[in-house]
């Protein structure tokens, strides 16, 4: 017999059976010939054993021509992918070696540097390249362009006559139309005139449609209750205008109304019952109450929220965190437990407006007990501490925001190698950082500076003096005057440096000195009546309590108003009773 070995080790017989089936199969010969059963009638085996015949005939069998088409088409994408492997690998190693992106803050002026510069101009000029056109698109009108389309849009819409409005449908007279002659005017025109910036009284009242005498005999009584250079730029003038006394005439004037100051109210009637006579001037003062606006609240996660959520005005805000900030560091010195303490200048009137002004105190408070107490005094508007000095604490700013990372003193220099005096610090920064002036100066100098590059040099008074090297680039000029914090340029490599950092002077008398020495001090101290006064105003400002100015004024007996209903009036009588 000729025996096969499938995958699974079984033999196989002859004609494809397995070796174990011939057994199986001698085996029921003999059991048939003693049952007397017909030997030459093949017996199938078992359910199991032809399910296992089944599988194992279908793996020996060769493969189809689909089957060999599929292993050709799969063995060539494998081989296809692994190629595409090997050349993304190899195109990665190759443009790794060519190194087109290196840093341009190392090394400036290589050759890799220039490469690298290369690098960004070639990808700077594929991008405006590839910029897209800003021409308009044309898309389709909103509204049909046919006239006849437009016409009839047109006649379905409403604008109002007052507005030059000219839409609608309109049918043509009829023979029992009679024209008027004239049309009839309004008696009264009711209007409201606002000052614009850079604009005079009388020339508003001239637009307003006021003839000339009126508009003379209205500026003349203005004037002569106040300045009229001090009506601020939009304020809002009720006008009411009378019958024409001829077609074609001016109106004439028959009121005029409006708030002149927080306080003070003006109005121009005419005299007389029917309202004939010569313009009058009335004056209406308006009760004001100047008691100060105090807050107080705890500091929180936020100084700011804090303050915003209590309701003080955000331009309030801000100044009392300028005037704490010259003083103390907020960031160190004000903890979440403390308590802020603000008082303003603030307004009521018994119309009902208030007005809020400026800053007058700026505390904090820490266990019940004030920690920082800043106080509004003199014509400047300086704040003292509550002894009555006048000090800014915190008048030195850092140039730049970093570290030191080379003090003053003795020592190697990196670049000529040998030992020196290192007049200045070093503030390490990256290239192109803002430089900003320590406190308020005059540039004295301006320019390249042998070794130390690109420098500027502030005169700052009374012998003091700084100056800034390695700049990339100057934002001012010799000459020019400087404030605290103002950016007079930014950092660079420039002169002997290894890198982008700030080197920082100061000088004292012309000689250098330790920067780190000297804290610039803005200070002013009160003496005499003016102290004793400083002191008594103060302490009437903490006695004000905190929200007492939120209150509405109770009005006076002869602020009410009467009313002109009757039921109005059993509605104050209900009220009142």
């Amino acid at each position: 017999m000729n025996y096969a070995r499938d995958i699974d080790g079984a033999a196989w017989g002859r004609e494809g059976w397995p070796a174990d089936a011939d057994a199986d199969a001698a085996a029921d010969a003999a059991r048939s010939r003693e049952g007397g059963r017909d030997p030459a009638v093949p017996v199938l085996p078992d359910a199991g054993n032809l399910v296992s015949y089944l599988r194992r005939g279908k793996a020996a069998a060769p493969p189809s021509p689909q089957q060999k088409v599929r292993r050709q088409v799969v063995t060539r994408v494998r081989g296809f992918g692994d190629r595409y492997d090997e050349w993304k690998l190899s195109a990665g190693r190759w443009f790794d070696r060519l190194d087109l992106a290196p840093d341009l803050a190392e090394n400036i002026g290589s050759r890799r540097w220039f490469r690298g510069l290369g690098t960004l101009i070639a990808l700077g000029a594929a991008a405006f390249a590839f910029w897209p056109d800003f021409t308009t698109l044309e898309a389709r009108a909103a509204m049909p362009q046919d006239p006849g389309i437009r016409e009839e849009m047109r006649s379905r819409m409403i604008l109002p006559l007052g507005l030059g409005g000219e839409t609608g449908r309109r049918m043509a007279p009829g023979g029992r139309v009679i024209p008027l002659r004239d049309a009839p005017e309004r008696p009264r025109i009711e209007l409201v005139a606002t000052l614009a910036p850079g604009d005079s009284f009388g020339s508003m009242l001239r637009r307003a449609g006021l003839a000339g005498g009126d508009v003379a005999r209205v500026t003349g009584l203005i004037g002569e209750a106040m300045p009229l250079t001090e009506l601020k730029p939009g304020t809002q003038i009720d006008i009411v205008l009378g019958r024409r006394p001829a077609p074609g005439a001016p109106r004439p004037l028959d009121a005029l109304s409006f708030r002149a100051r927080f306080d003070l109210e003006l109005a121009i009637e005419r005299a007389g019952e029917a309202g004939t006579g010569p313009l009058a001037l009335r004056r209406n003062v308006i009760r004001v109450d100047d008691t100060p606006l105090r807050v107080r609240g705890p500091v929180g996660q936020s100084l700011y929220r804090s303050m915003r959520a209590a309701g003080v005005p955000a331009s309030a805000v801000q100044e009392y965190l300028r005037a704490l900030d010259n003083q103390i560091d907020l960031d160190r010195d004000v903890r979440a437990s403390d308590e802020f303490d603000i008082i303003l200048a603030y307004r009521r009137a018994a119309t009902g407006e208030r007005q809020a002004g400026q800053l007058l105190y700026a505390g904090i408070d820490r266990g019940g007990q004030p920690k920082t107490q800043l106080m509004r005094w003199g014509e400047d508007g300086q704040f003292y501490e509550a002894s009555g000095v006048g000090e800014q604490r915190r008048g030195l700013v850092q140039p730049v925001p970093g570290p030191v990372s080379s003090r003053y003193g003795m020592r190697r220099h990196p670049i000529l190698g040998y030992r020196r005096m290192h007049a200045g610090l070093d503030f390490r920064a990256r290239h192109g950082t803002p430089i900003a002036a320590v406190t308020d100066g005059r540039v004295t100098s301006a320019g390249r500076a042998g070794g130390c590059g690109i420098a500027v040099r502030i005169d700052h008074g009374e012998g003091l003096s700084t100056r800034y090297c390695h700049m990339s680039r100057m934002a001012v000029s010799r000459g020019q005057r400087v404030e605290r914090g103002q950016i007079i340029g930014y950092v660079g490599s420039t002169g002997l440096s290894t890198g982008p950092h700030l080197h920082y002077e100061m000088y004292r008398g012309g000689r250098s000195i330790n920067p780190e020495s000297v804290a610039f001090v803005s200070r002013a101290q009160l003496s005499g009546t003016e102290l004793i006064d400083f002191r008594r105003r103060l302490i009437e400002l903490k006695q004000v309590e905190v929200g007492a100015a939120l209150a509405d004024l109770e009005p006076l007996p002869s602020e009410i108003d009467e009313p002109e209903r009757e039921i109005e009036k059993i509605d104050l009588a209900r009220s009142m009773n």
